[in-house]
């Protein structure tokens, strides 16, 4: 377990938890004991909503007491905010990690590497994602951190994809181009949180053809307005 705890704690998101609600760790095995509730409970909610997550059964996967936890964080609500605020912060450091391969790399290699990038995110936090959805409700700011995650993704792509899409860049063009960057933006995030929240198929977010398909979908839309002329 301590073995398990230590691995975990490197992971991308798990190195600062310093936030509201939780209490700060100054011994190294007590942080590891709250990296390793986080986890856990990341964990759990791939297989249930955050009403079904227990605290008990939480406390038990991990093997720490009811008081260990509420030692840790101020209650059920800030232990979920915690989560949402990690997962955020991972993906934030991942945004930042984007880079243009090469200055010659296509736009259907950067479409790919894009789309993969933010799959592989929502794939490594389904199940706080997921939670965070359902619980949106009830509490629709709970979904902010995402989207103002979901704006900067584009925000960040947008400078990559334009030089991709050829010349002809004045600033009606560009204006046209960046419209459709964005709107390409909401269709394969709008695909992916539907995947989250209701799974209807035929693909799923774990499915290879759903990374393959999508950056097809967003290389489709980006090449049709290559081709369209803006009118005067």
């Amino acid at each position: 377990m301590q073995a398990r705890m230590r691995a975990r704690s490197e992971e991308p998101g798990f190195r600062d938890f310093d936030l509201p609600g939780v209490a700060p760790s100054r011994q190294k095995r007590s942080r590891e004991t709250t990296l390793a509730l986080l986890r856990a409970g990341a964990d759990m909610l791939r297989a249930r909503s955050l009403a079904e997550l227990s605290i008990e059964a939480l406390c038990a996967e991990v093997g720490v007491t009811v008081g260990a936890f509420y030692s840790r964080f101020e209650s059920k609500e800030a232990y979920f905010n915690a989560l949402m605020a990690l997962a955020t912060r991972d993906g934030e450091q991942r945004l930042g990690e984007i880079r243009r391969p090469s200055p010659d790399t296509g736009l259907d290699k950067l479409c790919h590497v894009i789309v993969g990038g933010i799959i592989a995110w929502m794939r490594n936090h389904e199940g706080v994602l997921r939670a965070a959805l359902q619980h949106d409700d009830t509490r629709p700011d709970k979904w902010t951190p995402f989207k103002a995650l979901a704006q900067a993704t584009t925000m960040r792509a947008t400078p990559l994809l334009l030089p991709a899409m050829g010349k002809g860049m004045g600033k009606r063009r560009k204006a046209a181009k960046t419209r459709t960057i964005a709107f390409g933006f909401q269709v394969v995030l709008g695909t992916l949180v539907n995947a989250i929240l209701n799974d209807p198929g035929p693909l799923s977010l774990s499915s290879k053809e759903m990374e393959r398909r999508l950056a097809g979908c967003l290389l489709l839309l980006l090449q049709a307005e290559m081709g369209h002329p803006t009118p005067r």
